[in-house]
């Protein structure tokens, strides 16, 4: 599969774009990547191809790998999405930095995944686009949660250790960063933030490479509330996790996976009350079987999301874990022809996060 350079984005056009659209109706993300990945069939064989043959590690479940190794599997992923009506396609980049990478030995080829991963991405999404031009399609870049947490420790016997710094977030998701946008991201799309400490070192490093470049991408914004507590798993309340985020002023702040969409529902609600922006919102199929494989069906998930967009809680849907093609399509015609929610206005106050939010009203 021959995969040709893209043309610089116009940021603001696309921004403006995507908001013209937004006020019209409610708008598609994709579904799962890894869940179709799965679906696929693929074994070691697969993962390696050609070029990683002889590497020493082995590399099935390096699913970030597949854009150099398996681009066909992937941009076929993400053609199926795009007919299911998705407007926005997220890349295959959900573990590419260089900290992730680092499982498999593969630090040095984070930014030529996520560049890569970008270019299929775009194409895929540029050709639906010039099949239904009355339907333009973007592509989110995506920069994963990474598998080091910069707030909590790994060892109970240590609550003062990290296994990552502040700097070293930074300079991976500035390197995952830029490739995206080289490759032709429209938007970047922070996702399953489970720690708002790792989401700052990704903020940080876009601010930086946005000055750098003279640009400023619209940016997504996507946390996880990772159980019944209705917390991230560093602690923060949905209401606190928006205090912490709103000062990078984000196209759009969500939430996906963990839950499924009857538990998420609370705190969709609780975010959509106070976020003067577009709120997203992608929610597994359900909750994993003991067997780690998910049962809702594509009927019973849009059930959910059809109600969420009829109540005017979300602007952006979409699927996490366990969803599919199928589902985003049952998705699409549940939120059809349903009025988007209304953005509030911010009313002037102080607000503070710490693990719960603190207002003071003028």
């Amino acid at each position: 599969m021959t995969v040709h350079p893209m043309p610089p984005v116009d940021y603001a056009a696309c921004r403006a774009q995507l908001s013209a659209l937004l006020a019209k109706r409610v708008l598609m993300l994709d579904g799962a990547m890894g869940t179709m990945i799965q679906r696929a069939g693929l074994d070691e064989a697969d993962f390696r191809g050609d070029r990683f043959a002889d590497w020493p590690r082995d590399l099935q479940g390096n699913n970030d790998l597949l854009v150099l190794t398996r681009p066909d599997v992937i941009a076929g992923i993400q053609r199926a999405y795009l007919d299911a009506g998705a407007d926005i396609i997220e890349t295959n980049t959900f573990n590419a930095t260089r900290i992730s990478q680092a499982d498999y030995g593969m630090e040095a080829l984070a930014a030529e995944i996520n560049l890569a991963a970008a270019r299929i991405a775009r194409a895929e999404a540029d050709a639906a686009t010039v099949r239904t031009p009355d339907r333009p399609r973007f592509v989110a870049g995506v920069l994963g949660p990474t598998n080091r947490t910069a707030s909590i420790s790994p060892d109970v016997n240590d609550p003062g250790f990290r296994n990552v710094s502040f700097d070293e977030l930074v300079a991976a998701y500035g390197e995952a960063a830029a490739a995206l946008l080289d490759g032709g991201a429209h938007l970047l799309m922070v996702e399953t933030i489970f720690d708002t400490l790792n989401a700052k070192a990704a903020l940080y490093a876009i601010d930086e490479l946005c000055e750098r470049r003279g640009i400023v991408v619209p940016i997504m914004i996507s946390g996880t509330i990772t159980d019944l507590s209705g917390r991230t798993l560093s602690g923060q309340t949905t209401e606190a996790f928006w205090y912490s985020m709103r000062h990078v002023r984000p196209f759009s702040i969500g939430l996906n996976c963990a839950l499924g969409a009857d538990t998420l529902r609370a705190y969709v609600a609780d975010l959509s009350r106070v976020a003067d922006t577009i709120v997203s919102a992608h929610p597994n199929a359900g909750l994993p079987n003991e067997f780690g494989e998910y049962d809702e069906t594509p009927e019973q998930t849009a059930a959910h999301l059809g109600e969420w967009a009829r109540s005017g809680l979300v602007n952006i849907v979409g699927g996490c874990c366990g969803t599919t093609p199928n589902h985003i399509a049952r998705i699409a015609e549940a939120v059809a022809g349903v009025a988007p929610r209304q953005v509030p206005e911010s009313t002037a106050g102080l607000r503070l996060s710490g693990l719960e939010p603190f207002v003071l009203a003028n």
